[in-house]
């Protein structure tokens, strides 16, 4: 019995260093990223908002991403207040950005804060809709690299057209795949952290995409489309 809580003892200590350890790692990362002045300021407004963008980490992820790839083409499903937009334009500054949101006053404040920083208006194009019905009319083949930031509940049916409308080749990345921690406890089985969790799950065990998970921000998730 001594034996036994002993090991208990040591097993649960080693836990809560680990656990340290991975959060000193993750505020680093973090603290580590220089965020352009508009981002901060479109993080602000984003925050007073109630709307959680994607960390600096995560940005920095995206723009080191559309800057690799070469990207062209660029869809962002969840325009929010334009972090996202800002990073991706920021790692690919010659690229065409289509973005897709309900709510055309945060659009509005997205589009100003690109121009603020230099990015022409004709670089972006801002659709007011539902991606649920904007994004079935989008081509096949079509992007290099799609943000998926909205709506969790739909997120197979986003990345789904987005694998679609992917070329080969191209990347569809999934912000806020582990949702906040729910996603890796498997007590967690609503309806939203299940398909998170299945997403991730399929696509690590499926040949059409290279897949991969970062842990940055609320967690990446990367897909890219194998060619044909």
């Amino acid at each position: 019995m001594v034996e036994q809580s002993t090991e208990h003892a040591a097993r649960t200590a080693a836990a809560q260093q680990g656990a340290a350890r991975g959060a000193a790692q993750w505020r680093y990362a973090e603290e580590l990223v220089a965020e352009r002045t508009e981002a901060q300021a479109a993080r602000r407004h984003s925050l007073e908002a109630g709307i959680e963008p994607v960390s600096p980490a995560v940005g920095a992820q995206l723009a080191q991403l559309a800057a690799a790839s070469g990207a062209a083409q660029i869809v962002e499903i969840g325009t929010g207040f334009g972090v996202s937009a800002l990073w991706l334009l920021t790692g690919a500054p010659e690229a065409s950005l289509t973005s897709i949101d309900l709510e055309v006053e945060y659009q509005q404040a997205a589009k100003d804060a690109l121009v603020d920083a230099g990015f022409a208006p004709a670089r972006t194009r801002m659709i007011t809709g539902s991606a649920s019905a904007v994004l079935p009319k989008m081509n096949d083949g079509s992007y290099d690299l799609v943000l998926v930031d909205a709506d969790p509940a739909n997120v197979i049916e986003y990345v789904e057209h987005g694998l679609r409308i992917a070329r080969p080749g191209g990347t569809v990345a999934v912000a806020r795949a582990l949702q906040h921690g729910r996603v890796a406890d498997p007590a967690r089985r609503d309806e939203v952290t299940s398909a998170y969790r299945a997403l991730i799950t399929e696509v690590a065990a499926s040949d059409a995409v290279v897949s991969s998970l970062s842990t940055a921000g609320d967690g990446l998730l990367l897909l890219t489309k194998r060619g044909v």
